[in-house]
């Protein structure tokens, strides 16, 4: 039985600020790749093409975690807590919408 927990972590930069809010992403990416449970950690940008034609935000994280404690211990460290207050829900942040879901392969 899988104990892999799957997440999609999908962001809406404010206008202008695409490119910022997809480097202060990218600078998650290292130290979160070293964590102990986490087996795939990467920031994706959105792009055109005719074969998957579907919506979505522009920015989105595809993560993989080796089980539900390693996802949420990585989701309480405090970079995580600190990014989320300051770029999600304060007012003057990057993201002007955000939605992050959990997935299983069972």
């Amino acid at each position: 039985m899988s104990k892999i927990l799957y997440c999609i972590a999908q962001f809406t930069p404010k206008e202008g600020k695409f490119d910022a809010l997809f480097e202060t992403l990218k600078a998650l990416e290292p130290d979160t790749l070293r964590e102990e449970g986490c087996l795939s950690y990467r920031v994706t940008k959105k792009i055109d093409n005719s074969f998957a034609p579907g919506e979505s935000m522009p920015i989105v994280f595809n993560e993989s975690w080796a089980s539900v404690e390693a996802f949420e211990t990585h989701c309480q460290r405090k970079e995580i807590v600190e990014f989320f207050e300051r770029e999600c829900l304060a007012e003057d942040g990057l993201v002007a919408a955000y939605n992050v879901t959990a997935y299983s392969d069972e």
